[in-house]
């Protein structure tokens, strides 16, 4: 089955599909073996591994493609990718749209943010307009090569304009088009039920550890209505705290003392990696070069 056929039967499916955006391949390998059935790519991330600066929208086309082409590569999950506001206009989003098909992801989220864009949870945001965003995604739908490629529009409205134009917004952009509308940085239970009742569409919910939404379960998200949630900055910001805890304790005691049982072994992270299989492949093949051999060389 195609990655974009199986991401689009697990978000139709009854049960709220888990999506955490992966820092890295690394956390990518780790997402799939822990039993995910789907990850993602953003721009926190992405921004975080090119620059180590803050999601401020510094990043190129080319440069989240391939951030989101090497995430695809390390697994065989279908991957959701962080298409920003489409990098430009509508001729720049249907550049977007293409490169990232190529790339091999299974579903492209779209924001109605003014370019350079910002984090869903933070202040500052500003959006473009509802026909604007109404013409890029008309581009994006006709743009994508396999049906089954979902479009996902992020709506930023709600700290802008209220809620209201929020939901406007989104009636628009699913009647325009789009297969699922997120809001980001819904405030309240109550605001989270709205998304969900008046607009007829598959709805998502991303969940930021302090952020502005409130923090649900996926038990409660789905009795709400959710059909997807995304953990965008989870990964990143755990592996910043970690590494910077470690870091300091190092520094301080002058040694790895108190920090060896918070790493894996390297046997361990071998197996991680899959070394192991890259090991049996390369005796496979040199058996193999030695036995054709033989039949010339003796």
């Amino acid at each position: 089955m195609k990655k974009t056929t199986k991401f689009k039967e697990l978000v139709i499916d009854k049960t709220i599909l888990m999506c955490p955006i992966a820092h890295d391949p690394l956390c990518a390998k780790i997402i799939e073996q822990t039993g995910f059935q789907a990850l993602a790519s953003g721009g926190l991330a992405c921004d975080a591994i090119k620059m180590g600066v803050p999601d401020t929208g510094l990043l190129t086309l080319t440069e989240m493609a391939d951030c989101a082409g090497h995430i695809v590569d390390a697994t065989d999950l279908p991957v959701l990718a962080d298409g920003d506001a489409g990098h430009g206009n509508v001729t720049n989003l249907i550049r977007t749209v293409q490169i990232f098909e190529k790339a091999g992801v299974a579903a492209l989220m779209i924001e109605d943010q003014e370019e350079p864009t910002r984090c869903g949870h933070t202040s500052g945001k500003r959006v473009v307009t509802p026909e604007e965003m109404a013409a890029k995604i008309k581009a994006a739908i006709e743009t994508r090569k396999d049906p089954d490629f979902m479009i996902i529009a992020r709506g930023d409205s709600i700290a802008v304009n209220g809620i209201d134009d929020a939901i406007a917004r989104g009636k628009l952009y699913r009647k325009t088009g789009a297969d699922i509308i997120l809001f980001d940085a819904l405030e309240s239970i109550e605001q989270m039920k709205r998304v969900v009742t008046e607009i007829d569409a598959p709805s998502a919910v991303s969940m930021v550890p302090g952020g502005k939404t409130p923090d649900l379960s996926c038990d409660e998200l789905q009795e709400i209505g959710f059909n997807l949630v995304v953990y965008p900055t989870f990964c990143t910001c755990l592996i910043a705290k970690t590494v910077k805890t470690a870091m300091e304790t190092i520094y301080k005691n002058r040694s790895l003392a108190g920090v060896e049982d918070k790493v894996l072994g390297l046997e361990e992270y071998n197996k991680l990696v899959g070394l192991p299989e890259i090991r049996k492949k390369e005796e496979k093949y040199k058996a193999y070069g030695e036995e054709i051999a033989s039949d010339f060389f003796g």
